[in-house]
This record gives structure tokens, C-alpha cells and sequence, in this order.
């Protein structure tokens, strides 16, 4: 399994003091020399942590592959459409939440997704959407065509027991079977760490995974370098 890595906390720690550093440039960089195969940059609606000239900057020095989060809104649509990142991933967004709380209704959005997939595929940018693990989400997603599903793993991520948690990753294993039987590409993110990740990797069809808080906050007391290289070990052992 693939292992990109979200550094929006490096901009969120960045724009706590309203100055120049952390410098979420650097760290992609160091991310990706520690072996990392992307770089995942949420650019939300009031900017929170990424922001624009961030986006462009990466577009600029990275060396694998940069997958833009972002809301279906024409503000981030335009911005992306002019970056032309390697992956954008269609995620809800509400404004007073913490981070993203679960996945894209398709199956209730589906003629305006798809125009917007439309307008990305026209300049032959891959289109993610993010979705819980649900069937007719990942129908929806088929038939609008989008190239790839990220399944939400928060529930799993978040159960509160041993038995909640089984039920919740045998649901993402089937989903994630049964959108790679229609030839959708699978990947997995939320609230994927050091204890449970392993869980996920085991999923054969899953081919990627998108995590940052959890590395972010075990850079604090090892260093980012050393953080990405034991989750890389986990994830792909």
C-alpha cells in the first residue's frame, strides 16, 4: 500500500503565530525523502491552515505526486484547475468542523460532481471523491465517473470497542472489494495511526493511504523524517 502524507498541521502550527514558519514546503520535502509517495493538502474555503501560495509552491518542487483536497466550491475549482495538481479528492466541508467529519453525499450530488469531474478530467486531472464506505456511494461515484474513491475510515478509526471495530473494518474491507470490482481505484483515509493502520493495510484492494495528524504529532517528539519512515514500515511491511 501507498502512503501519502496530509501536512496541513504544519501550515496549522505556521498560522498560529501568524508567521513564516514551519514552512509546509519543507516539510513535503523532508516527507518525501524519508520515502513518502505524495503530499495531500487540504485548501479550505477560509484558509485555515494551507494556503494558496502554498499550493502553487508544491505544485513547483514536488517530486511525486500532489493530491489537493478541496470542497466542490468555484473559488477552489478555478485555483485548482489552474495548479493542475496530480489528484484533486472532492471532500465535504463545513466550516465550523475540526477536520473533515465523514464522507461526500454522491448519490444526493450527483449532476453537479460529475460537471465538476468533467471540468478536472478536461485538463487530465484524476478525480477522488472522498465517500464512507456505503454501496450506493460508491455506485454514484462509478457512474459519475470519478477515477477513484478514498473510503472514509473514521468510524473504524474512532469505534469504541474491539467488537465495533471489527464490524467497521469488515465493512470497508467488503466496500473496498466491491468498488474494486468495478473497476474503481481504492484508497483509505481518517484518523489512521501507528495502532490501527496495519488493519487497513491488509486490505488487498485498498492501494493507498492518507494520513497526517497522527504523524504530525509523533514528528513532535521523534522528527518528521523518522515519523514518516515508521509509518511507511507499517503500511507497507
Amino acid at each position: 500500500m501507498l502512503l501519502s502524507i496530509n501536512i496541513d498541521h504544519i501550515a496549522t502550527l505556521r498560522n498560529a503565530r501568524g508567521e513564516q514558519e514551519p514552512e509546509p514546503i519543507v516539510a513535503a520535502q523532508i516527507c518525501e525523502r524519508a520515502g513518502a509517495d505524495g503530499i495531500v493538502v487540504h485548501l479550505r474555503e477560509d484558509r485555515r491552515h494551507i494556503r494558496d501560495a502554498d499550493v502553487y509552491l508544491l505544485r513547483d518542487i514536488l517530486k511525486t505526486k500532489l493530491d489537493l483536497e478541496m470542497s466542490a466550491n468555484e473559488e477552489i475549482i478555478k485555483i485548482a484547475l489552474d495548479v493542475k495538481p496530480d489528484l484533486v479528492t472532492l471532500v465535504p466541508e463545513k466550516r465550523l468542523e475540526l477536520t473533515t467529519e465523514g464522507g461526500l453525499d454522491v448519490f444526493a450530488q450527483k449532476d453537479n460532481l460529475k460537471k465538476v469531474i468533467d471540468r478536472f478530467h478536461e485538463k487530465n486531472i484524476s478525480v477522488s471523491l472522498f465517500v464512507d464506505p456505503i454501496e450506493k456511494q460508491i455506485i454514484a461515484a462509478k457512474e459519475i465517473c470519478a477515477d477513484i474513491i478514498e473510503i472514509h475510515t473514521g468510524e473504524f478509526a474512532n469505534a469504541k470497542n474491539n467488537n465495533e471495530q471489527i464490524f467497521h473494518l469488515k465493512n470497508i474491507s467488503e466496500m473496498a472489494k466491491f468498488a474494486s470490482s468495478i473497476n474503481l481505484h481504492v484508497n483509505a483515509g481518517h484518523g489512521l495511526n501507528y495502532k490501527n493502520v496495519t488493519s487497513i493495510a491488509q486490505i488487498s484492494e485498498i492501494q493507498e493511504s492518507s494520513i497526517g495528524h497522527a504523524i504530525i504529532s509523533r514528528a513532535v517528539w521523534v522528527g518528521l523524517e523518522k515519523a514518516v519512515k515508521e509509518m511507511l514500515e507499517l503500511v507497507k511491511s
